[in-house]
């Protein structure tokens, strides 16, 4: 097998089928993505939201659910819930710096605003807050959240979405 030098990157829908692979993500994300503003226990009691790969899979169906591939392959998922909120958005961290995590926040956002929403707010751990701020989200409330024995600060950042402009009529 040889290596590309311009990988496909592309989304398709979650699927139930998916949430195996859908954990992984989430907790090798987690795991090496997030050492240095969360301790090892703090990553650990995150990670556990997908011990039950079940019930993390049916959060996600409940959800606007989308999947980053690289070349067909599963690296990153984001998830909307209602109009206006980013639930979760993690990258496999082998597909870090890849273009996964702006290509699946753009897809949200576009999606967000042709439903009517004006804003799109999400929960940012400190990890990502850099990402999100690059794209145009700004803080607006930091937070304290108890998981388990564990306490973990994030931040709630949010955007502007501006509405799609109307469509031309054909005459």
């Amino acid at each position: 097998m040889m290596a590309r030098a311009n990988p496909t990157l592309a989304l398709r829908p979650y699927l139930p089928a998916d949430a195996p692979v859908v954990a992984e993500i989430f907790r090798a994300s987690i795991a090496d993505l997030t050492g240095d503003d969360y301790s090892e226990s703090q990553q650990e009691a995150w990670a556990s939201a997908a011990d039950d790969e079940e019930a993390f899979g049916q959060r996600l169906a409940k959800r606007l659910t989308l999947l980053g591939t690289i070349d067909g392959s599963p690296a990153g998922f984001a998830a909307l819930e209602g109009n206006e909120q980013v639930d979760m958005l993690y990258v496999h961290p082998a597909a870090a710096g890849q273009g996964i995590g702006t290509m699946l926040i753009g897809a949200l956002e576009k999606l967000a605003t042709a439903r009517g929403a004006k804003r799109l707010t999400a929960d940012v751990s400190d990890s990502a807050q850099d990402f999100f701020r690059r794209r145009g989200f700004v803080a607006r409330q930091r937070n304290s959240v108890t998981i388990g024995d564990e306490w973990l600060a994030n931040t709630t950042m949010e955007k502007s979405l501006t509405p799609a402009p109307a469509q031309e009529r054909p005459q």
